[in-house]
């Protein structure tokens, strides 16, 4: 069972419902847990295809990850990426009709491109923040209402993407810079969209910064690896500042109390 959870990176899964909260939140809509479900079922997806795609260089650079190591067969990886695929599709026409499966069918389209054609290009990072940026319009019913907060998502994912290919050679200060950089422009944007979301800001910054500034006296792999796991984590407290930036308080203490189960869990097992 191990094996299959490290395949499809279970705990950062805790960092994807926030995308449809925020979205919804931001578009005036109800959350709706069938497109919270379809967006935790295609980023699963995407994992296990991710593993699948990189199966020959991580059997070089990570053979401890599940395909490498002979946990889990290549065949296998990617029939468990197909049937993700189809569960997060079949969902979010479950819960949201047409629509729904239309938005959805644009974000899978989006996360199978990234990894089968554009993870490896310069173009890796964008295409990665575009898959957070549909899984906010996806929560948000593609309302361009929630665009502030999907483009403030994007860029913190952006620069997670920019980290996560550092984290088998280090980062280089260019990295790390823009790493920063695309912090302070999620925080930024979120700050001017939404000025009541500042407070909860501050948590983010500081989920996400520290480990960042850390990798400027040292940038090797395991700091980077670091910095990553924190990224990706700090989504959550970045999701909750745009949710009560609209006045939903309750739904962003509830974001915010999985906070310490991703912490705990991410250290457990990787996310990246």
């Amino acid at each position: 069972m191990r094996a299959w959870l490290e395949l499809v990176r279970a705990p950062a899964a805790l960092s994807v419902p926030g995308d449809t909260m925020a979205g919804a939140a931001a578009a005036g809509r109800a959350a709706s847990p069938a497109r919270a479900l379809s967006s935790v079922l295609l980023y699963w997806a995407g994992m296990a295809l991710n593993d699948w795609s990189d199966r020959h260089a991580d059997a070089v650079e990570r053979p401890e990850r599940p395909i490498p190591s002979g946990r889990v067969a290549p065949n296998q990886a990617l029939a468990v990426a197909a049937g993700l695929t189809c569960a997060g599709l079949l969902t979010a026409a479950a819960g949201d009709g047409r629509r729904g499966l239309m938005l959805a069918g644009l974000l899978a389209g989006a996360v199978w491109a990234y990894d089968l054609r554009l993870k490896h290009t310069p173009a890796g990072p964008a295409a990665m923040a575009t898959c957070r940026l549909l899984d906010v319009m996806f929560g948000a019913g593609g309302s361009m209402k929630a665009a502030p907060a999907a483009l403030a998502i994007a860029a913190h994912t952006y620069g997670i993407s920019v980290l996560g290919r550092a984290e088998v050679k280090g980062a280089t200060p260019s990295t790390v810079a823009g790493a920063v950089a695309a912090t302070a422009t999620a925080a930024a944007l979120t700050a001017l969209s939404r000025p009541s979301a500042a407070p909860l800001l501050a948590g983010y910054l500081g989920a996400a910064l520290p480990s960042q500034a850390a990798l400027r006296s040292d940038p090797g792999p395991d700091h980077v690896r670091q910095a990553v796991r924190h990224g990706i984590m700090a989504l959550i407290p970045l999701q909750a500042a745009t949710v009560a930036g609209h006045g939903r308080p309750v739904q962003a203490a509830a974001l915010l109390a999985t906070g310490p189960a991703g912490g705990l869990l991410s250290r457990r097992m990787a996310t990246s």
